[in-house]
This record gives C-alpha cells, sequence and structure tokens, in this order.
C-alpha cells in the first residue's frame, strides 16, 4: 500500500525550510537600526565613526583633485571626478560645506553608520566607508558609499576595512552582507571579486543617480561563507597590493 502523500507534495509546491534557530530570531528584534557606533582596529587601517567636525575638513582635502602629501609618500594633482566620484551619489564637491552637507546625510541615516578611515601608521584620514542599507528584520546589511583618496592606492587599505567591517557584521550576527555597484564601475566590480564577494546579477534600471540611469550589480557574502573568505582576506592582507576603489 502506498503511504499518502503531503499535500503540498502532492500538488507540486516544496514545503518551506525549517525555521531558523531561536537566537537568529532573537536577534532580528534586538539588533538595532541604525548600527551602533563603533571604532574598528586593524593591522593597517582604523574606522571611527565619522566626526564631521573633526573629519570633514582633511577629507576634502584629499579628495577634491589637489595634490596630497603623506610624510612616506605624496600624489600629484588628479582628476577627482575620475579617480573617486563618478559612480557615486554626489561630488566632487567645490568646497568643504557642499562636503560637510554630503556626509551629513550620511550620519543622519536611520539605517546607516559612517565611518572615518584611517591609516593606523600616520592616523590620517583616506576616506569613508559605510555600513548602510540596514535591515535587522532579515539579518542583511550592506557595505556603501566607500571611497578613498589616491594617496591611499596599493596600501592595502581597502582589504582592511572591508575586512573589519565584515568581521564585525558577521560577529553581531548578520546572515548576508551585501555589496552593490553601478554595474559600469568595472573596478568596484573587480575589488568585490577579488575579496570573495559572490556576484548575484545585475538589476536594470535600480536607480537614477546624477541625473543618468543606473544599472546595478549585486555582490553577497553569507555568514557559512564568511570562514573561508576571512582566510582568503588575511592572505590577501599580505601583499598590500589592493587598489581601494570608490564604490556607492
Amino acid at each position: 500500500m502506498i503511504a499518502p502523500q503531503p499535500e503540498a507534495v502532492l500538488s507540486g509546491i516544496p514545503l518551506l525550510t525549517a525555521p531558523l534557530a531561536e537566537e537568529a530570531l532573537v536577534r532580528r528584534q534586538t539588533l538595532p537600526l541604525k548600527p551602533t557606533p563603533v571604532t574598528l582596529t586593524g593591522d593597517l587601517v582604523v574606522l571611527t565613526p565619522l566626526d564631521l567636525d573633526q573629519d570633514a575638513a582633511t577629507l576634502h582635502a584629499i579628495s577634491n583633485g589637489d595634490p596630497v602629501q603623506f610624510p612616506d609618500r605624496d600624489i600629484a594633482a588628479y582628476d577627482a571626478d575620475t579617480l573617486i566620484w563618478r559612480f557615486l551619489f554626489a561630488g566632487p564637491f567645490a568646497d568643504v560645506g557642499a562636503m560637510r552637507d554630503y556626509l551629513q546625510t550620511q550620519v543622519d541615516a536611520p539605517d546607516g553608520l559612517p565611518f572615518c578611515v584611517r591609516e593606523r601608521a600616520t592616523n590620517r584620514p583616506i576616506g569613508v566607508a559605510n555600513f548602510m542599507s540596514n535591515v535587522p528584520a532579515h539579518l542583511r546589511i550592506e557595505l556603501g558609499s566607500i571611497w578613498y583618496s589616491p594617496i591611499a592606492q596599493r596600501t592595502g587599505a581597502n582589504t582592511d576595512a572591508t575586512f573589519l567591517m565584515l568581521e564585525h557584521a558577521f560577529a553581531l550576527g548578520y546572515r548576508r552582507v551585501e555589496w552593490k555597484c553601478n554595474a559600469l564601475n568595472a573596478r568596484s566590480r573587480r575589488a568585490a571579486e577579488r575579496m570573495g564577494f559572490t556576484f548575484e546579477g545585475v538589476q536594470e534600471a535600480h536607480m537614477i543617480v546624477k541625473d543618468r540611469p543606473r544599472d546595478t550589480a549585486w555582490y553577497r557574502i553569507l555568514d557559512h561563507e564568511w570562514p573561508a573568505m576571512k582566510r582568503h582576506l588575511r592572505l590577501r592582507l599580505g601583499p598590500n597590493t589592493d587598489d581601494p576603489i570608490p564604490k556607492d
């Protein structure tokens, strides 16, 4: 005699997956919508919550196209739009006030936390990175609105900062961390793939940025993938050859 089959199987409708563990369900209720400010310290960089009174002027100076000089290196004048701002939501900025207004929207975001990325050896700001689009109810968060001054190129800063943010997010209990960028931003896409994010596809006509239509490339890392990616990033932090690429 053939045993009766569940109605869902007979109808061709798949059964639902098992519920998440109780501890994960609790985190959905306890993680705040606005991420809690924290300082993250790595081998090469230190991420501190963005303080506009302290950081805005310096961040503008290293991202407006003017020459930049650090104790151990310097860069000549450069095209700020090409090297930093082209694929971001705003910029370049003519003055500190305009940049401060832009950064203030990130400070005020109800679901985000901006960091000033500092070079650990000199304590000088070199860029900005954000936790954003935070959705605790689904245990997912995004790394975005990331940019670095060209003075940070090939220092390992981007890899170290990404490592710190991923490590912190998964330690808090997130199941998914996203990385999204303009589909035309080839350098950002290479950076995501080089660091180990998984490409999920392109969402067409996703946004309008600077009055232009934008298709968005989606990347992600899941919690069960993090241990292998963590080892991969640790190996990459040996030879510091990454190229910090702006991404939105």
